[in-house]
C-alpha cells in the first residue's frame, strides 16, 4: 500500500488539536518505533510529542523481552505498529496500559460487538487469542525533573499470521473487519488513545476502570501466576492493580514481573 494511503496530514491535525505541535511520521522500516523514540529521549529530545508508525519492524519488542514481529510481505495489511512518545507527569503511572488498552479496544471495536476484550496488563485479547498488545516505557526528562517521557507502543495484528513459536494464538482485525488496513486501523485509534493518555494523566485510571472491567478477559476465571500461585481473578482495582483471591486470600498485583494466564481445565 503507498505511503499516500495513511492518512498522515489529517492525523496530525487531529492530535495537534489535543496536543500542539504533536507530529506524525511513518517509515518503511525500523528496528522498533519504541526503541527509537527512547533513542530520542536519551539524544536529549524528550519534549518532542510524536507519533511514529512503521509499515515493517525487524526487532520489535513486548512486554518482559518478548520480541514482536511485523508480518513480512503487505505489512500495511498484516500488522500495525507504531509508538506514541510525550513527556507526562500524571500523579500516579498505575494503570496507564490499562487505559492504552481501553482506547484502542473502544477505538477498534466499539460497543464490544465484536467480543474485543482486555488481559492484563496490556494485552488485546479475541477469544482467548491475542490481537495486540502494549509496551510502555519512559526515560527521565532533564528538563522537567517532576516528569517523565512516556513512550507508549502499541501492535495490532491485522491479517491473519503464523501462530508458530507463539505462547498464544493469534487473532486478527481482518476477522470482523475483512478489508482492514493498518493506515485506516491508525486513524480510528491515534485521536481517541491520545485523548485517554491526557485524560489518564490528569485524572488516573479510576474513572476508566469501570470501561476496563466491561472488557476484563480475566475476571471469574481461575488463573496461574508465573510462580506458580493460582487463584481466581476478581477484576481489577481503582489503580489497576490485579485482584487475584488465592488460598492464602485477596492478592493485589502490581508487579511487570509478573505474567497471569487462564489456568488450565
Amino acid at each position: 500500500m503507498p505511503v499516500d494511503a495513511w492518512p498522515l496530514a489529517e492525523l496530525g491535525a487531529q492530535l495537534d488539536a489535543l496536543l500542539p505541535d504533536c507530529r506524525v511520521e511513518l517509515v518503511d522500516e525500523i528496528d522498533s518505533t519504541n526503541t527509537e523514540l527512547m533513542r530520542r529521549a536519551r539524544a536529549g529530545r524528550a519534549q518532542e510529542a510524536v507519533l511514529l508508525a512503521a509499515r515493517r519492524q525487524s526487532a520489535g519488542r513486548g512486554r518482559m523481552g518478548r520480541s514482536w514481529q511485523s508480518q513480512t510481505g503487505a505489512a500495511d495489511a498484516a500488522s500495525l505498529t507504531f509508538s506514541l512518545g510525550l513527556p507526562l507527569a500524571p500523579r500516579d503511572w498505575s494503570g496507564l496500559s490499562l487505559a492504552v488498552g481501553v482506547a484502542v479496544a473502544e477505538a477498534l471495536d466499539p460497543g464490544a460487538r465484536a467480543g474485543l476484550q482486555l488481559k492484563w496488563p496490556n494485552d488485546l485479547w479475541l477469544q482467548d487469542r491475542k490481537l495486540g498488545g502494549i509496551l510502555i516505557e519512559t526515560a527521565v526528562s532533564p528538563a522537567e525533573p517532576a516528569s517523565r517521557y512516556a513512550v507508549i507502543g502499541v501492535g495490532i495484528n491485522i491479517g491473519p499470521r503464523q501462530a508458530e513459536g507463539m505462547s498464544t494464538p493469534p487473532a486478527s482485525l481482518s476477522e470482523w473487519q475483512p478489508q482492514a488496513a493498518a493506515p485506516a486501523a491508525l486513524a480510528l485509534i491515534a485521536g481517541p488513545l491520545l485523548r485517554t493518555v491526557l485524560e489518564f494523566a490528569d485524572a488516573g485510571f479510576a474513572p476508566l476502570a469501570e470501561r476496563f472491567a466491561a472488557r476484563d478477559a480475566l475476571r471469574g476465571r481461575e488463573v496461574q501466576l508465573s510462580d506458580g500461585t493460582v487463584g481466581r481473578c476478581e477484576g481489577v482495582g481503582w489503580s489497576g492493580e490485579l485482584l487475584v483471591h488465592t488460598a492464602a486470600g485477596m492478592t493485589s498485583i502490581t508487579s511487570s514481573e509478573v505474567s497471569v494466564r487462564p489456568r488450565a481445565a
